[in-house]
């Protein structure tokens, strides 16, 4: 009998969710970035065996939110957490033990669906530094592979009995557009500095799968006058550069040949914005308790 579900990689930012995520599909579906906070909407990726399929969504960190962006970041979160069949808490081996989940997402009771704590980056604590994990705790790393056998073999002890809900080749529920937007703010963590990244979002303007190369006009939304500048930079190298980033990753996954037409726009204060955010679909809406 064949098992499916849900299970959301929850956490606060930057313990490795989304670089887990991409181990477990074995494709670069969510942005990395040493940066914290780079996760803005859930990436759902699929990792299909013979008799399992795993429902994977990688969630914003749970922070404490400073303004509109980072209040829709948490919500999504939350309703993650709250329709998720099994609940993935991911915290670093290095700051063993993790606090209580209730905690960390200030949940007002419980979550109602099972909660297996992950620690992460395990590759960085030498062995003989290693606490002893409980029974019920699984230790992996994305790097070298350790433990995400026993990881899914955990999980899949609360998935329940019943059919695929996708086919079995599939590795993400999001459209490659939504890709093709991700993999543009990805690169512009790698090439910009500083808090710039933060200030930029992403969107596609026109997708032609059809033609050859593939067209993508994409925007990039920064939130000042002064920034646009310094996203374009001198003679456009900027631009040229991260366009050239994007791209690349976007081949990678589609498997063909990309013409990225990319361009910069002002979006003032975008980020504390709602009908912005809402244009560029971030959600808003209350959080579960």
């Amino acid at each position: 009998m064949t098992r499916c579900g849900t299970i959301v990689l929850a956490g606060r930012p930057n313990v490795g969710k989304s670089t887990l995520l991409n181990a477990l599909i074995g494709e670069h579906l969510a942005i990395v970035s040493p940066k914290p906070q780079s996760t803005r909407l859930p990436v759902v990726g699929l990792l299909t065996t013979d008799d399992t399929q795993y429902i994977f969504t990688d969630s914003p960190g749970l922070l404490e939110p400073e303004y509109a962006l980072h209040e829709t970041m948490r919500a999504a979160a939350l309703r993650a957490i709250d329709d998720a069949e099994v609940i993935a808490y991911l915290h670093p081996l290095a700051e063993y033990p993790a606090p209580p989940l209730k905690g960390v997402a200030k949940l007002e009771r419980e979550p109602r669906s099972r909660v297996i704590t992950v620690y992460t980056k395990a590759d960085l604590v030498r062995a003989s530094d290693r606490p002893t994990v409980r029974p019920s705790e699984v230790l992996v790393s994305a790097v070298t592979g350790e433990g995400i056998d026993l990881f899914l073999a955990t999980l899949r002890e609360g998935l329940e009995e019943g059919p695929f809900h996708y086919d079995a080749d599939d590795l993400a529920t999001q459209p490659m557009r939504f890709f093709a937007a991700e993999f543009i703010r990805e690169a512009a963590f790698e090439q910009l500095h500083e808090e710039l990244p933060y200030s930029v979002a992403s969107e596609i303007d026109e997708f032609r799968e059809s033609a050859e190369p593939v067209y993508i006009r994409a925007v990039l939304y920064v939130e000042r006058d002064s920034q646009k500048g310094i996203v374009i930079g001198e003679g456009g190298r900027t631009i040229k550069a991260l366009g050239a980033a994007a791209r690349a990753k976007i081949e990678t996954l589609l498997g063909r040949r990309v013409f990225l037409d990319l361009h910069v726009k002002v979006l003032p204060k975008w980020r504390r914005d709602a009908p912005s955010l809402k244009r560029l679909g971030y959600r808003g809406g209350g959080s579960p308790s």
